[in-house]
């Protein structure tokens, strides 16, 4: 392995790289395809069990509260006993068990708890995949690293939604599209495994760790943190989306899932470029995506069809942005021993954030669609000024090593 900090890494180490990268991303696009495909008709489906939109609201985000709060707990077990691999194969299985078990939820309390616990199980494995993404980064770029993963995963957050509009199409039932989910879910855990044996020590793909204090983490992180917690508190889920076309009939119930794969296709596609752009721009990235992400709110709930659509096409590069371009900003500021907590506690105090205003944003919604836009739209552009800071002390970093 190559360890002259001078010279650029082996070719062959850059091959594992690309190829183990390639390979989560491929079981992350049946991950994806399973619990985002669910996801894509929670709102309704919620609806059809009686829950109120404050109730849809409140359950999502509380799942995200817990999606994103455990990671601070896996992540320092991550840290701690360096078991990547069976805290992550752990987590996959909670997941990818919890979303056909919503085929047996006859009432919104007992798919409330399923979906939570989708949600618990995709924080048990995120922190510790995620370090072990970010070793391969060093090799061939963190941005195209995160970007390449996240294209992956949404294409199949894309196809995900559209086997479920085809199911709800031709039988309008719910129940059959949890079930018929199972599928991709069991050819995830295979590949899982796959990937476990062919690359047990993905920490050797790192030679060289990031030259940074770990005695703490460093200041930058945390003004990265508030930053990234304001446009998480801004952005609104999808299900209270859904519900609101539901209840508006602005889209048919059929074609609700159809607009969210619309909207992961954006993702997909945009994280391919936005990883190469910020590998090679930096924040000045994350800075533009934000601000166009903003725009989201007035098309997706003032809007008729297709300014509905519009709108869920720019939500989508925002999720985009959130799920590649964000983590992958963490990596480079702190090192590989305390990443997996940094990755835990980022994504943890951006799960709080985000329970909080999906919280607020279902309550604002029986109450005034303009607060509730007023609100998604200023948090969101009330990070950018954080973000400025972080772009210019990273580049004053960047020179001074």
């Amino acid at each position: 392995m190559n360890t002259d900090p001078t010279t650029s890494p082996q070719p062959a180490i850059r091959e594992m790289a690309f190829k183990f990268v390639l390979l989560i991303g491929i079981l992350s696009f049946f991950a994806d395809f399973t619990y985002e495909g669910s996801r894509s008709i929670l709102g309704p489906f919620l609806a059809h069990l009686q829950a109120s939109a404050f109730i849809v609201g409140a359950v999502t985000g509380f799942g995200e509260l817990l999606g994103y709060g455990l990671r601070l707990v896996s992540g320092r077990l991550a840290d701690r006993f360096q078991k990547f691999w069976p805290i992550a194969i752990a987590g996959y299985i909670i997941q990818m068990s919890s979303v056909p078990l919503l085929a047996l939820a006859g009432n919104w309390p007992m798919a409330a708890v399923l979906i939570i616990l989708e949600r618990v199980g995709k924080a048990t494995r995120n922190p510790p995949r995620d370090v072990m993404l970010s070793h391969a980064g060093k090799q061939i770029g963190v941005g195209w690293v995160f970007g390449l993963h996240e294209a992956l995963d949404q294409f199949g957050a894309l196809f995900g939604p559209l086997a479920v509009a085809w199911i709800l199409a031709l039988r309008g039932d719910y129940h059959l599209a949890f079930t018929a989910l199972a599928i991709p879910a069991v050819i995830n855990l295979s590949l899982l495994m796959l990937a476990r044996r062919a690359y047990p020590h993905p920490e050797d793909m790192e030679s060289n760790p990031p030259n940074v204090q770990t005695r703490g983490l460093p200041r930058v992180f945390w003004l990265y943190l508030a930053g990234a917690a304001l446009v998480a508190a801004g952005f609104a889920d999808f299900p209270l989306i859904a519900y609101h076309f539901a209840q508006a009939s602005v889209v048919a119930p059929d074609i609700v899932p159809v607009f969210y794969a619309v909207a992961m296709g954006v993702s997909g596609t945009g994280s391919l470029v936005f990883g190469r752009l910020y590998d090679r721009f930096g924040f000045g990235v994350l800075i533009v995506l934000t601000f166009l992400a903003a725009l989201f709110a007035p098309l997706v709930f003032l809007g008729g069809f297709w300014a509905a659509l519009i709108g869920m096409a720019i939500w989508g590069l925002g999720m985009g942005v959130h799920e590649s371009i964000i983590p992958a900003a963490v990596a480079p500021m702190v090192s590989p021993e305390r990443r997996a907590s940094a990755y835990g506690l980022f994504t943890a105090g951006y799960g709080i954030f985000w329970f909080l205003g999906s919280a607020i944003i279902g309550f604002l919604y029986g109450i005034s669609m303009p607060a509730l836009i007023a609100f998604s739209v200023v948090l969101q552009l009330a990070a950018i000024p954080l973000f400025f800071i972080v772009a210019r002390q990273t580049r004053s970093t960047k020179r001074v090593l």
